[in-house]
């Protein structure tokens, strides 16, 4: 069994930052894309921001230039540093894995494999 268990989150306001935690266990995780998705409430889950093994990072445009992702394989960690967060940046933060493939953006919730139980991300105006 694969965990992913994120942390970090909590109520912030708006343009202040934040960092997320995801903590990986149950299995290898070289050739793997991991993952930032979220949930606000009656919308559905995006993408936020990936990286795979090779540190290839990707973000949605939304948060291109404030948010970054970073990963330490050896304590099987990753992260999101959250800036300038936005209140509609309100929502359940999800951490995810997936096997790289090659050919695929790995944007999509379906594409993802493992999936942490999220954290909750409040910004208040």
């Amino acid at each position: 069994q694969v965990q992913l268990v994120e942390s970090g989150g909590g109520m912030v306001q708006a343009g202040d930052s934040l960092r997320l935690s995801c903590e990986a266990s149950g299995g290898t995780f070289s050739n793997v894309v991991m993952a930032w998705f979220r949930q606000a409430p009656g919308k559905e889950r995006e993408f936020v921001a990936r990286i795979t093994d090779n540190w290839n990072t990707g973000y949605a445009d939304s948060v291109k230039g404030r948010f970054s992702i970073a990963r330490d394989n050896p304590k099987n960690m990753t992260y999101l540093q959250m800036n300038s967060l936005k209140p509609e940046e309100a929502a359940v933060y999800y951490c995810a894995a997936a096997l790289r493939i090659g050919g695929m953006l790995y944007t999509l919730p379906r594409q993802y494999t493992y999936w942490g139980q999220g954290t909750q991300v409040t910004v208040s105006s």
